[in-house]
């Protein structure tokens, strides 16, 4: 069974699918295959539809773990086996009569606005000032994800039009507008920087290497201990507060979806409950009844 899995991931990372999907996927499956070994059924006989319920009987014991976790394994485990039904391997698909428990609906966590330039303000006052204002504004300005921030390099800013040029999911290419702050603020970073050329890193760690997802992780978490906020921040935080104050202030969904880089609206619609006590002040404000 190892060497199938081997072989599907590779199949994944040929697809160009992103490291942090590779990643999931990856540890999703060596659960699987160590309930496998634990029952000595690592064999392709037992990729049974018998076998993914025990699986997931198993899981639903363990540490009450998330539903959309849950999902997410069994999405992992319908790709391989339709990998194994292609490559000829198993007879059948196993997941052909096993219904799947519905998605959680888990609303995002964001910033207020005063609580966001709290953020943005306490990273302008960093160690390393120029290039944590300029990563923070940046990231606040579009809506990027971890991945996408960590992999800009400098040629990928668009200092004329203000634009950024953005690899996201899938290796799908698409334009972000960019603040007027988050520009100048990278202008001023990258002045900073020792003979900076347009294919090195945009963001770089403080070995001058470029800096990566857990590097970003943890400036995200120090600089919110440093705010004194009241939550856990993420880089995710910032994306989240992104679209939700874009909307509140009369973004529209269809263009909010291409920001992001949301395949369906459904993905973006999440944001809409935010919106809510605008739409009350709103109401109080506008109905005749309120005015009493």
């Amino acid at each position: 069974m190892q060497e199938w899995i081997d072989a599907f991931l590779m199949h994944l990372q040929n697809k160009n699918f992103s490291p942090n999907t590779l990643k999931s996927y990856r540890a999703d499956l060596q659960e699987f295959m160590h309930f496998l070994r634990q029952r000595n059924q690592d064999d392709l006989r037992y990729f049974t539809t018998s076998t993914m319920r025990a699986f997931l009987a198993a899981q639903q014991m363990q540490n009450n773990p998330a539903r959309n976790t849950i999902l997410r394994r069994i999405a992992s485990l319908r790709s391989l086996a339709a990998f194994l039904l292609d490559q000829g391997k198993i007879a059948r698909n196993p997941f052909k009569l096993l219904p799947a428990p519905k998605r959680q609906k888990i609303l995002p966590k964001f910033l207020t606005e005063s609580e966001t330039e709290h953020l943005l303000d306490t990273a302008a006052h960093s160690k390393l000032a120029p290039r944590d204002r300029a990563l923070f504004e940046l990231m606040y300005s579009s809506g990027l994800r971890r991945s996408e921030v960590t992999s800009l390099k400098i040629s990928d800013i668009d200092f004329f039009n203000g634009i950024v040029k953005v690899f996201g999911k899938g290796s799908k290419e698409r334009l972000v507008p960019v603040t007027d702050a988050a520009l100048a603020a990278i202008k001023d970073y990258l002045a900073c920087r020792p003979s900076p050329k347009p294919e090195d890193a945009l963001f770089l760690n403080k070995n001058g290497k470029p800096l990566t997802g857990d590097g970003l992780a943890y400036i995200f978490k120090n600089t919110a201990i440093a705010a004194n906020l009241a939550r856990k921040i993420t880089p995710h935080s910032l994306r989240h507060s992104f679209a939700t104050h874009l909307l509140n202030n009369g973004c529209d969904l269809r263009s909010l979806q291409e920001m992001l880089g949301h395949q369906s609206l459904a993905a973006t619609q999440v944001y809409t409950h935010v919106s809510i006590e605008k739409l009350k002040n709103v109401y109080q404000h506008a109905h005749p009844k309120c005015k009493e």
